[in-house]
């Protein structure tokens, strides 16, 4: 199996096609989906962020880690999933979204503090 982001992209468009996601659905039906999906993102992620911060060294932190990890990473590919198949239905290139969203971020100055606040470059 190719891991290249396109046919991944179509794999996923003929799965959604083959289950009748695919003319089907709604784009909006796939934009709740995405928030369901990066809830569980969510989730993981502040557990994972917990246990790096309060938890490195104690027993069973690997395995633990190493678990929401995995939670982590599934969330991430079903967010995608749900992405792929709402621009399918809206007839839009995903990666053209992540280009236009580039192109307006490409500029912006700054840096993120240790305290996890975002600073902006003056200009």
């Amino acid at each position: 199996m190719s891991n290249d982001y396109r046919t991944l992209e179509l794999q996923v468009i003929r799965w959604a096609e083959a289950r009748k996601i695919i003319p089907n659905g709604k784009i909006s039906g796939q934009a709740e989906k995405t928030l369901e999906e990066a809830g569980e993102l969510v989730e993981a992620a502040a557990i994972i962020t917990f246990l790096d911060d309060e938890c490195t060294g104690m027993p069973g932190y690997a395995q633990l880690r190493a678990k929401w990890m995995a939670k982590y990473r599934d969330a991430a590919g079903d967010v995608l999933v749900t992405l792929i198949n709402g621009c399918a239905l809206a007839d839009v290139d995903l990666v053209s979204c992540l280009a236009q969203a580039y192109d307006e971020i490409k500029d912006r100055k700054g840096t993120l503090l240790p305290n996890g606040v975002f600073v902006k470059e003056q200009a």
